[in-house]
């Protein structure tokens, strides 16, 4: 479990595909997180779990499964690619985000970009799928980050949502470079698929 507080900010170092392109095996290079990171512990990249199976003074190295790269923007990521990178959470951490999980529920588009005094206000779209979980004033983690969700305009397509990014998160960040157009994994508020859950069982005992 993580918080969506990104640790620092990292870099692919290479992303080796199995010959059939089914799964990779990514490195990357992050000095804080693994000045004592173990094999079998769990770091997100971006928004992404990753388990380490090796590491090596100031990288470290896990497998990416087929799911991850259909899913996530892993197959994007390629040497120099910066990258957010959190440490899971241990019972002392402060929660000073919110409860991300890192399982990546799917990708969304940053469409606008507009400075204002003070932060940025970011658009980013997402289709159907995802936008029945953004809230206005909810919870929703881009690229790892745990951020609070301003405004959402819906589609018949899907939904715009709008974010508001103060300067320390554009510098800690990989948001302080990203471009219009750019994709950006997106895992939304746990509590909400949970509670979409249960109503459909609700309605599944009333049929």
């Amino acid at each position: 479990m993580f918080t969506g507080i990104v640790q620092e900010r990292g870099e692919v170092v290479a992303l080796d595909l199995a010959p059939d392109g089914a799964d990779a095996r990514v490195t990357v290079r992050g000095p804080l997180v693994t000045q004592d990171v173990q094999h079998g512990e769990s770091i997100a990249v971006s928004g992404v779990c990753l388990t380490v199976v090796a590491s090596h003074e100031d990288t470290f190295t896990a497998d990416v499964m087929a799911e991850t790269l259909l899913r996530t923007s892993a197959k994007e990521w390629a040497p120099g690619r910066a990258v957010n990178l959190e440490r899971s959470v241990t019972p002392t951490t402060r929660l000073g985000g919110h409860v991300v999980q890192g399982h990546v529920d799917g990708i969304g588009t940053i469409v606008a970009r507009v400075p204002h005094d003070g932060y940025d206000e970011f658009s980013i779209s997402v289709g159907k799928d995802l936008a029945r979980y953004i809230a206005s004033k909810g919870a929703v983690a881009v690229d790892g980050i745990s951020l609070t969700v301003i405004d959402v305009n819906d589609s018949p397509t899907g939904a715009v949502f709008t974010l508001g990014i103060i300067p320390e998160t554009r510098t800690a960040t990989t948001l302080g470079g990203a471009a219009v157009g750019s994709s950006v994994n997106i895992e939304v508020d746990v509590m909400a698929k949970y509670v979409e859950r249960l109503l459909s069982f609700r309605d599944v005992e009333k049929a």
